[in-house]
Formats: structure tokens, C-alpha cells, sequence
């Protein structure tokens, strides 16, 4: 069903992966957009066994498009190291494919957004986190996009430079 990686060498363990997503703040989110056109948009998101959460507004473009595809993609860069002298850049990354949905029930877009919540502001009292969410919880919708599928690889040129290090 998902293609396999070509250059298999670059290939991130499963891991590796997923200390991308706990250490980057956001990624972007691709969806199937008007007229079929692909629509990404970047988003913060919290990441928890093997599911991703975002927050979003209760209308708009993003939600028209999940509607009317639960299949999206989301993009998480991890590194991203810049070589002049090569004309070249060297980025470790993750792209997830699964399903997105709408969380309805009350409990579960609760949960949500106080990940959300903590994982951006986790020095904050539990209470200024609480009157945040309440501020806009009327407004607020959050979604939960299962992991089906991750396809993971850094540049060959970082990973002869952490294997570099290792052997130091």
C-alpha cells in the first residue's frame, strides 16, 4: 500500500523517529484541498503513541478538506544543516501518513487539548493552562490523525557525521 523507501541506507529507525516528533514543535499537515488541489498547512501538534493532535478553528479550508478525505499526510523536519561549499542541504525527517478525524466527544478533545497545552507551555500552572483552554474552548476544534504508516530518512552526509562522532 505505501511505496518503500529507495535509499534504504538513509532510512531512520522507528526510534529515531520518534524522537523527531517528541523534540520538534511542528510540522506541516497535507490534506486533499478544493479542486483537488493539495492543501499543507504548517501546525503545531503533541505526538502520543502512534497518534498525532493538532487544534485548529471549527471552520475553514483544513476541516472542508478532511470532510471530505480523512487521508493526510504530516511533515516533520527535524534537522536541517545548510552546505554551501556543496549547494546542498542535509535534513533528517519524518512524513506520517494515516486518517484524520474530528475529535467530538468532549473527553477526548478535552485530553487533547491539555496535551497541546503542556507540551507548548509546560513551565505554566496547571490553572493558567486551564483558563488558556477555557478562553478559547468554544471556538476550538482538535484532531487526531492515526499514524498508518512513517516514512523516515536523513542525509547520508549526517549520518557518516554521527557515525564520525561514535567512533570518537
Amino acid at each position: 500500500m505505501f511505496r518503500e523507501m529507495r535509499r534504504k541506507r538513509q532510512a531512520l529507525s522507528k526510534e529515531e523517529c520518534e524522537e523527531i516528533l517528541l523534540r520538534a514543535t511542528s510540522g506541516v499537515l497535507a490534506v486533499s484541498g478544493d479542486d483537488g488541489y493539495p492543501y499543507a498547512v504548517p501546525l503545531s501538534y503533541v505526538y502520543e503513541e502512534g497518534k498525532l493532535f493538532f487544534h485548529c478553528a471549527k471552520a475553514g479550508h483544513k476541516l472542508d478538506a478532511i470532510f471530505r478525505n480523512e487521508k493526510a499526510s504530516f511533515c516533520v523536519i527535524g534537522q536541517d544543516k545548510v552546505a554551501p561549499e556543496e549547494y546542498a542541504t542535509y535534513f533528517r525527517s519524518v512524513i506520517i501518513f494515516g486518517k484524520i478525524r474530528v475529535l467530538e466527544e468532549e473527553e477526548e478533545k478535552r485530553e487533547a487539548i491539555e496535551k497541546l497545552a503542556f507540551r507548548y507551555a509546560p513551565d505554566s500552572s496547571r490553572e493558567e493552562r486551564d483558563k488558556a483552554i477555557e478562553r478559547e474552548y468554544s471556538i476550538l476544534c482538535m484532531l487526531e490523525l492515526t499514524i498508518e504508516h512513517m516514512s523516515r530518512k536523513e542525509a547520508i552526509e549526517l549520518r557518516r557525521q554521527t557515525c564520525r562522532r561514535e567512533r570518537v
